[in-house]
């Protein structure tokens, strides 16, 4: 046991003065299987610390029913074993470029605008969700053996609001279920922000990219005394889809790191491995004036531009942060780890199979709604990631008009009569080629990642508006929602077993596609990486394990498949694609090339 304290200029460990050198590593990023290799990797790197946001909406997907909200403990004890201390972050907001900044849509559903305020029924939900969450925590404090040193309370709140009562009541709650290491708050640079995101007795602690002394010399002004921290050093950047790549200059991001430790600082670098945003978790953000926001989706590689790479390779940022670090060790440093292999030989899986949208709804869907005067949004569906098909009837006998969706977010495939009539964006919600009626109407609306950062938190997902022919609202809207869980087999059985398939043919556009590839011999192999050649958006499973979307519209183009999935024999993929299927193919191979690293600037938009 050890006692963890805040001093007036260090961290202290049992009354001595300590330097957290510590990486960000997210469990729920992270094949289970792989976080020993992962953890020693940052041991290897010289960091003495792993820090990990917890997703509420992961492990609460509904009001009351948990999942494995274990993980955290496990993850932590893992820490232990390598020799690390850990810094939890558990929100109830967590930001991390994750579906709603973590927050489970159905809160932000039944709360609205008063998610992240001293509102009572959105605190009684955060405390119902720490009372499960956090005995993970306190039996893992230094004080009781554990390695846990440090908690956040909130995230990044002066970049929302200026709650204090907000805060210091999150404090409390954290206080009250047995939390008694240090709290801490994170928080950018800025006046403004500190201002509205620290609460007093609490460590503030700093986020930034480069500028270390003057980001410090903007703390002490609303700390004067007490550690310097940056809680997250942004050592590289996320991607959007459909944006370029972002990456760093090493030696760039090296001499930020540099300067921080030379500013006596302690330091969490973010990300020290980002890994992957599996089964669509990835958020979104917006972009642009505040009452006209382009969506920004992210990608499903987390790969962060990390030190350590998507797949568990050391880059050449791992080589000079290493320097940099080794400087500052108690002695010398772990060698790394051995590298994790790619697949050995690249394979082909062959779609064979094929079942229609419309029989994966019937077989895996929920109820189909009555009809109602306005579409109801995902979230009064319940729904947090997956697909909402709209069925809604054009009246006539009247002439072609146009026919389009107000609130759209954020993309919907439309049929007329059975026939496909386009797609729709939020930008671009109106069909190009005018209606008649009488016509049935189908929109199959996808949502691409709840917004996680920023004033428009928790905007609501599928037809928020109404559809529209000419200027008028067509009523008597029906909703049926295909989740993207329904396709997990929780119990070991065959999620689809109810689905009927065909063989593939021609008009098999979009729907669930079923194959498989075989591989001799997995021993050894770390990690494979899939690719979907002339495919257009959708998700994949390799062996009922969800790596999450693909999208042509890039940068990303190769999904990463966890060494763990894969198995000797026979391997199962499914593909359901929402817009238009390529060859009945999908490609395995050794996995994405290490990044080429270059220039660029990062920061919060």
């Amino acid at each position: 046991m050890a006692d963890f304290t805040v001093g007036d200029d260090h961290f202290r460990l049992d009354g001595k003065p300590v330097r957290l050198l510590s990486g960000a590593l997210h469990y729920f990023r992270v094949h289970e299987a792989q976080w020993d290799h992962r953890l020693s990797m940052l041991r290897a790197m010289g960091l003495n610390c792993v820090e990990t946001y917890v997703p509420w909406n992961l492990h609460e997907p509904r009001p009351g029913a948990f999942r494995d909200v274990g993980a955290l403990g496990r993850f932590l004890d893992a820490a232990r074993r390598a020799g690390l201390w850990a810094i939890v972050r558990p929100g109830p907001y967590i930001c991390a470029e994750w579906e709603n900044g973590g927050l489970p849509a159905w809160v932000t559903g039944r709360f609205g605008r008063r998610v992240r305020t001293r509102d009572a029924g959105y605190l009684d939900a955060v405390r119902a969700w720490f009372a499960e969450l956090l005995p993970q925590v306190v039996e893992r404090q230094t004080g009781r053996g554990g390695p846990v040193v440090m908690v956040q309370a909130e995230n990044e709140y002066g970049s929302y609001g200026t709650d204090q009562v907000y805060l210091r009541r999150v404090a409390g709650l954290l206080r009250e279920a047995g939390v008694d290491v240090p709290l801490f708050t994170s928080d950018g640079p800025e006046d403004h922000m500190l201002t509205g995101g620290s609460v007093p007795g609490l460590l503030a602690t700093a986020n930034f990219g480069s500028g270390a002394r003057e980001a410090f010399r903007v703390l002490r002004r609303h700390q004067p005394s007490g550690p310097l921290m940056c809680m997250e050093f942004w050592c590289g950047w996320f991607e959007h889809w459909g944006a370029p790549p972002v990456v760093r200059d090493p030696a760039q991001a090296a001499g930020a790191l540099r300067e921080i430790l030379e500013c006596g600082a302690s330091v969490n670098i973010y990300m020290a491995h980002g890994g992957t945003n599996f089964a669509g978790w990835a958020g979104a953000n917006r972009s642009g004036p505040l009452q006209d926001q382009d969506l920004l989706p992210t990608v499903t590689s987390y790969d962060y531009d990390a030190p350590v790479d998507e797949y568990g390779r050391p880059t050449e940022k791992f080589r000079l942060f290493r320097d940099v670090l080794a400087a500052y060790a108690d002695g010398p440093l772990p060698e790394p780890p051995p590298e994790p292999a790619g697949l050995a030989e690249p394979v082909r899986a062959v779609l064979g199979e094929w079942a229609p949208l419309s029989a994966v709804l019937e077989a895996l869907g929920d109820e189909e709604t009555e009809e109602s005067g306005v579409p109801p949004t995902f979230e009064e569906l319940g729904v947090d990631r997956g697909l909402v098909r709209y069925r809604v009837a054009v009246p006539g006998p009247r002439r072609p008009y146009a026919l389009g969706v107000a609130g759209l977010r954020d993309r919907a495939v439309v049929y007329v009569d059975g026939v496909r009539k386009g797609v729709l964006a939020e930008e671009d919600a109106v069909l190009d080629e005018p209606v008649a009626g009488p016509a049935d109407v189908e929109l199959w609306v996808e949502s691409l990642g709840r917004v996680n950062y920023g004033p428009r938190l928790g905007e609501p997902k599928g037809i928020t508006g109404g559809v529209l022919h000419e200027r008028q609202y067509l009523h008597g809207v029906r909703a049926r929602a295909l989740r993207l869980d329904a396709f997990d087999a929780p119990d070991g059985g065959d999620p689809l077993a109810g689905v009927r398939f065909e063989a593939v043919d021609e008009a098999a556009g979009t729907g669930l596609f079923r194959g498989s590839f075989t591989l001799a011999d997995v021993s050894g192999t770390g990690h494979a990486g899939l690719e979907l050649p002339g495919w257009m958006r959708g998700f994949v499973w390799v062996n009922g394990f969800c790596l999450g979307r693909y999208w042509s519209a890039g940068p990303q183009h190769t999904l990463y498949v966890p060494g763990p999935v894969l198995r000797e024999g026979v391997n199962e993929v499914w593909v359901l694609e929402t817009e238009q299927a390529g060859a009945p193919y999908a490609e395995l191979g050794p996995g994405a090339p290490p990044r080429a690293d270059g220039p660029v600037t990062v920061g919060r938009s």
